[in-house]
């Protein structure tokens, strides 16, 4: 598939989304970019390489009914949906002591119900252009905090446990209306969510920025951060006709630190 196909990422503005928008236009894909600022967005897309069309749709992925509007949007302008990538995501450092409703609540509503907004909205469109020969795709990017705890992330790593079942049990209601369901878990990547919890630590503990880094990238077995691209990669593979096979997976891009 790829080339021609209409795909809607949501959280695109910058980090993994970037890097997988890029990745897909590339491709050939029509990529439509969805996130709340639309003066970055339409920046990126202007930057885009690819022959399909890019657009740019305004949307809170936590705000149920701007997401049925967005993609209603990107629908009416390119045509349905053939790949709905759940990008958009927002990690917040404290300890369960310090994490209070409102940073339960935020982490919940950015990471998870947001996946379900997006899947929600988009599943009418992704079902009309689904078949068994190129089945629609639902690609959601978790976390190796979907797959295992961290400290002082407790909301984001149950909201990330969250899609991670999501996308298990959709996979299995979805598979005979040819729709993949996958969910992509990127270690520690470079990416904003990354930077900020660098800052966090260095704060904490008084470690300078390279230090923390260090410590952040021991826990991947080829001591260092993951790249988005890297991220985009998988995401491409999975919207390939190859990878029809592949579903309610949840595939780890952490240079082996779940392996032990």
């Amino acid at each position: 598939m790829t080339t021609s196909h209409h795909v809607l990422i949501t959280g695109a503005a910058r980090g993994i989304g970037a890097a997988i928008a890029h990745t897909l236009a590339q491709a050939g894909m029509h990529v439509s970019l969805l996130g709340r600022n639309a003066s970055v967005l339409q920046t990126l897309a202007e930057t885009l390489p690819g022959e399909g069309r890019k657009q740019v749709v305004s949307a809170d992925v936590s705000d149920a009914t701007a997401m049925q509007h967005a993609v209603q949007a990107a629908v009416q302008t390119f045509g349905p949906l053939h790949v709905l990538v759940n990008n958009a995501g927002q990690a917040v450092s404290a300890s369960i002591d310090q994490t209070d409703p409102t940073i339960w609540q935020q982490m919940l509503a950015v990471n998870l119900s947001g996946v379900y907004h997006g899947i929600h909205a988009a599943l009418p469109s992704l079902r009309s252009t689904a078949t068994a020969q190129d089945p629609a795709r639902i690609i959601n990017i978790a976390s190796t905090a979907g797959l295992q705890g961290y400290p002082h992330v407790s909301a984001y790593v149950a909201a990330k446990h969250g899609v991670v079942g999501l996308t298990r049990a959709l996979a299995l209601e979805l598979a005979r209306q040819h729709i993949t369901v996958n969910a992509v878990c990127p270690g520690y990547t470079e990416t904003d969510i990354v930077h900020q919890a660098v800052a966090d630590l260095q704060q904490k503990t008084g470690k300078t920025d390279a230090e923390v880094r260090a410590m952040l990238a021991a826990r991947n077995p080829q001591k260092r951060m993951v790249q988005p691209d890297e991220v985009a990669q998988t995401v491409l593979w999975l919207c390939q006709r190859g990878s029809a096979a592949i579903n309610g997976q949840a595939i780890a891009i952490d240079g082996g630190e779940l392996a032990g």
